[in-house]
Parts: structure tokens; C-alpha cells; sequence
């Protein structure tokens, strides 16, 4: 074969391994050395590409991808420092267990140490935040090189999928000349299938737990976030067998499409409850089973680390359980659905109940909050009341994510809440957003702050090269809003400088660039109006113009008038 030949061999039989393994997704960043392979995914009927023409939001348009579908999506750059903007997708993707196939074209061996041009050290640049990586070899006219080349890309999707999902790395050196013949079709492939099997409690171990629970007086379930597709009927069943509350993490999606019949058990505004130290001290649990990883609530956390329960489970399917706060007894490596079959029935009993009254008086303080102008507080409630049902959020991890902790009760209503909290970074936010959107095709609205905005408006390249609808709030608050809550806001010097760090800038400017739908608002009245508008362009921006230190003030006055109306009902 000549060397066109064998490189296209190389190229489509790599795609077809791909797609065989259930890679059917992947972004492209353009560039020369990743030509063959670009070129493969673009002909291939069966792989929906997408173009994003910045590495890093590339890698975020990816992660959102395979965050909404629990799929593997491939990741595409040419060599260099392409391939080091993924890194921060790459990371978040790690911590976060979101399967991307991380695929960098390389330089060939020749070229690589000797000063050529774009060539940098690509083999295992992404360390210990892959779960695999291996440096593939040149295109060649070998059966043998065939059979390992559909094998090794098999071994690499599956250590991907498998549990603890993540991102690995293939390094694909491409020599010269980089052109394919885009009529040729690839042999069959001599690898028929990869099955990957689900680990299940024993009878015994069913049976352990089950003593465990029946001797539980005061338990407690905590949701943290949970992947697309989870049960949520098989969870609301499981919880009312054990008629013990759930706090729900946003993240977990249990806040919404809530059955009447399980309502009771349902507890969302958690975060505000337990800063009632009265509360806290008569809601001390012998047993918590944990689902996915810890909550956004800091109270809440502050709250297990004091108490301590005696049993505390962490139902993790991966060997690696979490567990920041040195709490967990047991580790329940097993599926969600192993926990559900587990044989019990408890009746309700009194610490349900005082959940479930505390839920309620927190819930009528949250319908009644009316904030004041500059509060973000109130803007997330009157998104909350606005938002149509069979929608999206995905939120930024600082202020926007903790404010939706506050802010969202349960509902009837199909709201699926997203977010990057894998490391808590306020980058790749907007891409993110988009890729979410491309996955569900659903209403998707983004809450991000300006700082966060600003690290990523690169992200909005993809409204360039692909459909897209999405609404972005803006809240602008001209600085870092999240550090007014933080020790060092009480020492003045340098607060601003090093901490506020106020840009003084809008983006009306940046929805022109972008033509963009853009409106300018003040106030919750003005926010509400705005969102009772017709969506008529592609990318919508409300941009919400805030206070830092009124929305500190409000905030604090509405967990206090939580407290209050607590305390006031009789909590020992």
C-alpha cells in the first residue's frame, strides 16, 4: 500500500473502533497534524462533530456533552499547545467522573526533542488526571498493528466508562503527507464487542444493611449530585420503605418532578435550616446514607463534621470513595440500585416529621422573600417562579450554584440542574452550558457571574459554527461576589484589590459582537418582564446589574428570618 493508503486505513479504522466502542460524539479544534483524523469524523455518517475553534472551551463544549448523556465523547486537537488548553476540562472531567476521549495528534518520532516546529513533550502531559493515556503507533501496513490499534482503543474507551468514569488520553503521532482518500471504506474489524457489567450487593450483604437500617432510630439520607438517567422513581420508592428524610442537593435533581404521595420527604432548604443551632442540636442522626458526593452546603458539611453520626454510608460505586470530611463508616461499593432492593420498612416516626415542619417553614419564608433592589437572592427566586417546565440550568460554581442551593424548593415542575463541581472552578462555564444544550436540545438557561463570564466568552465562538439556544443571566456585580462572604471581607486593605477585583465592565458590547438577543436589567420586576419575552435570536443575555455588599445584607437577613421562624416554633 502506499503511504495514503495506510494512513487512511489507519485513520478509519480508528474512527470505526471509536464508534463501535459508543464514542458517536466529537469536538474538533482545527489544525494541521489532526488533518487525517478530522477529516475521518467529518465523513463518517455516524459521528456527530462538532467545531470549536479555542482548545479550552472546546474541552468544556465536551464535558458538557458527556455530563448530560453519561456517553464518551472525543476530544480532537492538532499537537503543541493545543493540547495544553485541554488540560482544565480534562481536570474538571477527572474530579467530576465525565468519560472524554482525549485525542491529540502528535508530531512523528523523528521530530520530536529536535527543535521542529509546534512539536512539544505530549506523552503523559495530562498525569495522574487521566485515567489512562498511551502514546499510539505510526500508521503502517500491518495486520498485527491492525489488530492492537482496534484492541487498545477498545481497552482505552472502557477504562473510560468503567467506574469511576473519566477522561483518557490518546497521543496519535500523523506523519506526513496528511491528506486520506475519502473513498476508501475500512475492513471489518476482527473485535466484536465490549461488555461492561454492574457490581451488585450479595444476598448477605443485602441482609447486613437491612439489620443496619432496622435498628436505626434517627436516619438520614443525603442526595448529592447524581448522573443523567438516575432513578428517580426507584430512589422516592426506596426513601418512603425507610421513611427517612432526603436532603436533596440541587445537583442530585430531586428538588423537581417530586410525587405528592413522597413530598414529605423531600427536604430542600437544608442549607438555611441548619444554621439554626437550635435545630441542628435536636437533629443529630444515627445513620446517613450518602448517594454521590457531598452537597454544596457548607452548613451542612460544618454540620456532619461536629455530629459525627455513628453510621454513615457513602454509596459510591468506585474503590476511590469521597469522603472531604473524614465522616464515613462504611463504603457501599455498589450501584444505587443494589440500596433499593435492600428489604425494609420502617414507619414515620418524629425526626421525619421535624425535617419535614422545618422544610415547610423555610419553604414559606423562601415564597415570601421579596430582597431589594441590587440582591441576587430574589433574581434566582423570580427565575425559579419563570422557568418553564422541561428546562435546563446549568449554573457557575461560586455565587450562582449556592444561591440556586437557597433559592430552589421542590416542584412538580421538570427542571434538571447542572453544574461543573468536580473541582469548582468558575472557567469553562459558558462552554459547558453549550454543551449541555447540544446533548438535551431542551430550554437551557446559564447563571454566571461576570468574573466567571469573562473567563470564558471564547465559549460563545460555538454559536458560530452551530446551532445553539441558549439564555445566559449575567449577573454583574463588578467583582468577585462570592469573597463578601468570606474572613478576609472584614480586613479592608486590599479586600478590593486582591479579592473584589472589579472590572467596571458591561457586555452589551459582547452581545453585539455575538448578535445576541440583550437586555439590560435592574431590579426583579425588570428581570421578570424581560424573561416574559419572546426568545428571537439564538443566544440571549440578561444582563443583571447587582450590589456585592446589599446582597450580603439580604442574604444574611434571610437566613436569619429562617432562624427566627425556627426557633419561634418550639425546636429544642
Amino acid at each position: 500500500m502506499d503511504d495514503r493508503t495506510v494512513l487512511t486505513n489507519h485513520v478509519l479504522r480508528m474512527t470505526d473502533t471509536l464508534l463501535k466502542a459508543g464514542v458517536k460524539a466529537a469536538v474538533i479544534s482545527p489544525g494541521s497534524r489532526s488533518t487525517p483524523l478530522a477529516y475521518a469524523f467529518a465523513a463518517s455518517d455516524e459521528m456527530q462533530t462538532f467545531m470549536q475553534v479555542d482548545e479550552r472551551s472546546a474541552g468544556y463544549f465536551a464535558l458538557g456533552l458527556a455530563k448530560a448523556t453519561g456517553s464518551p465523547v472525543a476530544l480532537l486537537c492538532t499537537s503543541g499547545t493545543a493540547a495544553s488548553n485541554y488540560h482544565p476540562a480534562i481536570t474538571e472531567a477527572y474530579y467530576a467522573r465525565v468519560p472524554l476521549i482525549v485525542l491529540t495528534a502528535d508530531r512523528p518520532h523523528e521530530l520530536r526533542g529536535v527543535g521542529a516546529p509546534q512539536a512539544i513533550d505530549q506523552l503523559n502531559m495530562y498525569g495522574k488526571h487521566v485515567k489512562f493515556s498511551v502514546d499510539l503507533p505510526l500508521a503502517e501496513d500491518n495486520e498485527e498493528l491492525d489488530w492492537f490499534l482496534e484492541r487498545h482503543v477498545n481497552r482505552a474507551v472502557s477504562i473510560a466508562m468503567t467506574k469511576p468514569m473519566g477522561p483518557i488520553h490518546l497521543n496519535i503521532p500523523l506523519r506526513e503527507p496528511l491528506l486520506i482518500d475519502f473513498d476508501m471504506k475500512v475492513r471489518k474489524s476482527t473485535f466484536i464487542e465490549r461488555v461492561l457489567g454492574e457490581i451488585e450487593l450479595s444476598t448477605e450483604q443485602k441482609q447486613s444493611f437491612q439489620t443496619l437500617f432496622e435498628n436505626t432510630k434517627n436516619g438520614l439520607i443525603i442526595a448529592g449530585e447524581l448522573p443523567v438517567g438516575f432513578d428517580k422513581k426507584r430512589f422516592w420508592e426506596f426513601a418512603n420503605k425507610i421513611q427517612w428524610p432526603v436532603l436533596c442537593d440541587p445537583l442530585s435533581n430531586l428538588r423537581s418532578e417530586v410525587p405528592e404521595e413522597y413530598s414529605n420527604l423531600c427536604i430542600a432548604h437544608y442549607d438555611a435550616i441548619l444554621k439554626s443551632e437550635k435545630f441542628a442540636e435536636g437533629a443529630v442522626p444515627d445513620t446517613v446514607i450518602r448517594f454521590g458526593p457531598q452537597p454544596v452546603s457548607k452548613p451542612l458539611s460544618l454540620f456532619l463534621k461536629k455530629v459525627r453520626p455513628t453510621v454513615f454510608i457513602a454509596v459510591d460505586e468506585a474503590p476511590e470513595f469521597r469522603d472531604s470530611l473524614g465522616v464515613v463508616t462504611h463504603h457501599l461499593q455498589a450501584s444505587p440500585e443494589s440500596v433499593f432492593d435492600i428489604p425494609n420498612q420502617s414507619e414515620p416516626n418524629g425526626y421525619t416529621a421535624m425535617w419535614s415542619t422545618a422544610n415547610d417553614i423555610a419553604e414559606t419564608a423562601t415564597l415570601q422573600y421579596e430582597g431589594q433592589q441590587g440582591d441576587e437572592g430574589i433574581i434566582v427566586k423570580t427565575l425559579f417562579q419563570m422557568i418553564p417546565d422541561g428546562s435546563d440550568l446549568f449554573c457557575g460554581s461560586s455565587m450562582p450554584i449556592r444561591d440556586v442551593d437557597t433559592f430552589l424548593s421542590k416542584t412538580n415542575k421538570d427542571i434538571a440542574i447542572f453544574s461543573n463541581r468536580g473541582t469548582n472552578g468558575i472557567d469553562g462555564v459558558v462552554s459547558t452550558a453549550f454543551g449541555i444544550e447540544a446533548a438535551r436540545k431542551r430550554p437551557t438557561y446559564l447563571l454566571i457571574g461576570d468574573l466567571s463570564f469573562l473567563h470564558d466568552v471564547n465559549g460563545l465562538i460555538v454559536s458560530r459554527f452551530h446551532e445553539t439556544s441558549l439564555t445566559i443571566i449575567l449577573i454583574n456585580n463588578d467583582g468577585g461576589g462570592i469573597f463578601s462572604y468570606l474572613p478576609q471581607s472584614t480586613i479592608q486593605n486590599h479586600f478590593e484589590e486582591l479579592f473584589g477585583t472589579p472590572t467596571g465592565l458591561t457586555f452589551e458590547h459582547i452581545g453585539a459582537m455575538y448578535d445576541a438577543q440583550y437586555a439590560a436589567v435592574h431590579s426583579a420586576e425588570e428581570f421578570k418582564e424581560e424573561l416574559q419575552k419572546d426568545k428571537t435570536k439564538p443566544i440571549r443575555i440578561i444582563e443583571v446589574f447587582t450590589n456585592r455588599p446589599i446582597n450580603v445584607t439580604a442574604h444574611r437577613a434571610y437566613w436569619a428570618e429562617v432562624v427566627e421562624r425556627l426557633d419561634g416554633n418550639g425546636n429544642e
